[in-house]
């Protein structure tokens, strides 16, 4: 059974245990491969994925959600036995609270999403871009954004005029990467999801900087279609780098504020 954790830490105790151990690369922190190294210590690898972080801009104390099959009473055994004493001065296990989700969800039932998403594509061939006069090699990850002006623009496009000369914007574009992704389980009301935030980052991935790309929050509803499927996405996450803090759909009442503005 899926269960939703709810776990405060203080964040600025996590940059300092990041600096620590010089995950940092070139200037870039990426609190989500500290994270993900962190619960991996403390908790064993995977078993809060994936997760989200809440941080009001410059706090200190920030809160995590995750998803685990795991229960309260394990979590905290398994921390117990085998977390390191500065792990624990970071994350508040006290304070973690779980609560079970649905094991079957509802077939045709209306729920409204919140999820925040890296939403790229591999490249399965060779690509002009006519922007740079370059070739983008099969294999790359793509801002999926950039993908669709490339796929309906192929000779090119204006910045300032996009939208007008491809018929898509970057929000479009994102919701039906996520619709994509939901295929079977859910179906995405494309009208009321929204780009709630963008923003450009550099992850780091192995002993390096890795790709820089898109950081979305996406808002919206959808409709259960496999009640089975919903459940196994739910648990899963959606589209890459669900280990360092991108694909929780986390579901609220439709029609409802979402977490996160």
């Amino acid at each position: 059974m899926t269960h939703m954790v709810y776990l405060p830490f203080n964040y600025a105790a996590l940059c300092r245990w990041s600096g620590r151990r010089r995950m940092m690369r070139k200037g870039v922190f990426d609190d989500g491969l500290a994270l993900h190294v962190l619960l991996s210590g403390v908790f064993g690898k995977g078993v809060l994925q994936p997760f989200r972080v809440f941080r009001p801009a410059r706090a200190e104390e920030a809160t995590l959600y995750a998803y685990s099959e795991l229960e309260a009473a394990a979590l905290r055994e398994m921390s117990e036995v085998a977390a390191p004493p500065d792990c624990l001065e970071i994350l508040d296990v006290v304070g973690l609270r779980v609560k079970p989700m649905p094991a079957r969800w509802a077939a045709r039932q209306r729920l409204g999403f919140d999820i925040r998403v890296r939403p790229v594509r591999r490249l399965a061939r060779d690509l002009p871009d006519p922007q740079s006069a370059k070739v983008i090699s099969k294999g790359s990850e793509i801002d999926a954004f950039r993908y669709e002006l490339l796929r309906r623009a192929p000779d090119g496009w204006e910045e300032r005029d996009v939208g007008s000369t491809t018929g898509v914007s970057r929000g479009e574009a994102y919701a039906g990467w996520l619709a994509e992704r939901l295929t079977g389980a859910a179906k995405v009301d494309l009208g009321s999801c929204r780009l709630a935030s963008f923003r450009r980052n550099r992850v780091i991935r192995g002993d390096g900087r890795g790709p820089e790309g898109p950081d979305s929050v996406l808002h919206g509803e959808c409709v259960v279609e496999d009640p089975g499927a919903f459940a196994a996405t739910l648990a899963k996450g959606v589209g890459r780098h669900r280990a360092y803090g991108y694909g929780m759909l986390i579901v609220r009442p439709p029609g409802t504020a979402p977490l996160s503005r």
